[in-house]
Formats: C-alpha cells, sequence, structure tokens
C-alpha cells in the first residue's frame, strides 16, 4: 500500500495594496467648496504630513483633482518621486508626461494597479471617483479628516445618487485645531434579503 500523496502546500498571497480614500471634509459633507476650492482647511500642526505621504507611493485621482494640483507645486506637497494615476476621459496621455491616465475599463486598470507591489494608494480627493470605486468594491478605508467648517454648498464627499455601504470604525483623533480624523474599514457590500 502505498501512502497517500500530501496535498501541495498553500501558500498565503500576498494581499492587494489598500485603496484608501483619505480626504478633507467640511462638517456638512463637501470636500471642496463650489468653486473647487479648499482655503477653508485649517492648519493645524499636530498632523505629521511627511510621516502621511510616507504611507503611498501611488496617488489616484479624477481630472477635477488633478487639473487644480497641476497648477500647483505638487512636489513640495510630499507628492516628488510617487506615482500618479488619474482617471479623466478628457485628458490625453501625450499631454501629461510621467502622469498613468485611465480612460477606460476603470475596475481593470485599478485592479492591477492594486495587485502591483508596492505601498497602499491614496485615492486623492474625487468624490465621483470615490463613488465609483466604492460601488465596485475597490475602496478599502475611508479616512476623512473633518474640518470645522460648515461650508453649505460645494462638491460633496461622495455624489448621488444613493449607494450604501457600512464601514468599521478603527482609528480616531481630536486635534487642537477642532479637526477630528476618522478611519474606517469598508464592510463587503451585504446581501439583499
Amino acid at each position: 500500500m502505498t501512502p497517500k500523496a500530501k496535498p501541495p502546500r498553500k501558500t498565503a498571497a500576498k494581499p492587494a495594496r489598500r485603496i484608501r480614500y483619505h480626504v478633507a471634509c467640511s462638517l456638512d459633507g463637501y470636500i471642496a467648496d463650489e468653486d473647487g476650492g479648499a482655503d477653508w482647511i485649517v492648519d493645524e500642526p499636530g498632523i505629521d504630513f511627511k510621516e502621511l505621504f510616507a504611507q503611498f507611493d501611488t496617488f489616484l485621482m479624477g481630472r477635477l483633482t488633478y487639473e487644480p494640483m497641476m497648477r500647483m507645486n505638487t512636489t513640495g506637497m510630499g507628492m516628488s518621486g510617487k506615482e500618479v494615476v488619474v482617471v479623466s476621459r478628457t485628458l490625453r496621455p501625450a499631454d501629461h508626461p510621467g502622469v498613468t491616465i485611465i480612460s477606460h475599463d476603470l475596475e481593470g486598470r485599478v485592479r492591477e494597479l492594486r495587485e502591483r507591489p508596492g505601498k497602499d494608494i491614496w485615492l486623492f480627493g474625487g468624490g465621483e471617483l470615490f463613488r465609483s470605486l466604492l460601488e465596485l468594491g475597490l475602496v478599502d478605508t475611508v479616512e476623512p479628516a473633518i474640518i470645522p467648517v460648515v461650508l453649505g454648498a460645494g462638491r460633496p464627499f461622495l455624489p448621488g445618487p444613493e449607494i450604501q455601504r457600512y464601514l468599521t470604525l478603527t482609528t480616531h483623533r481630536a486635534y487642537p485645531s477642532g479637526i477630528v480624523w476618522l478611519e474606517y474599514e469598508v464592510q463587503a457590500p451585504k446581501a439583499r434579503r
């Protein structure tokens, strides 16, 4: 009688890089004012931006976030040496060297981006893109820094139409400026009963 062959040993698959929606948000749920501005964000010396930016090697954003950043010096913001990926149907890759433009197959291209080795991916602003990726199940954490201001109007944190996801609070911090930083893990969508 021959001994049974042992089944092949399973090796744990390396988890995909996380996509983290980290964004400043007014208390009433806006990530930019009506003109796309963010001068309402208060300064908080207690936030270590160098440490924050070091957690990421890729920035994923929509066109409405990218275009104003193009006009600013983003190297001073910690983006130097990072991969910038922009989701847009109108930007031409030839006009934006050094930037990856995703114009089609959002789900496939973002899944491919997640599977590459590296650090986490910062979903950098862009409520519309957040909504699209949340619907596709591609957002791992939601990390709003709630700014102590009420804007009354602007670009929403999560634009309609309705989408529902449950979140699990993992971390929270309050700063002297009044900023409250929340971190949530996104739970898998619940099946309808």
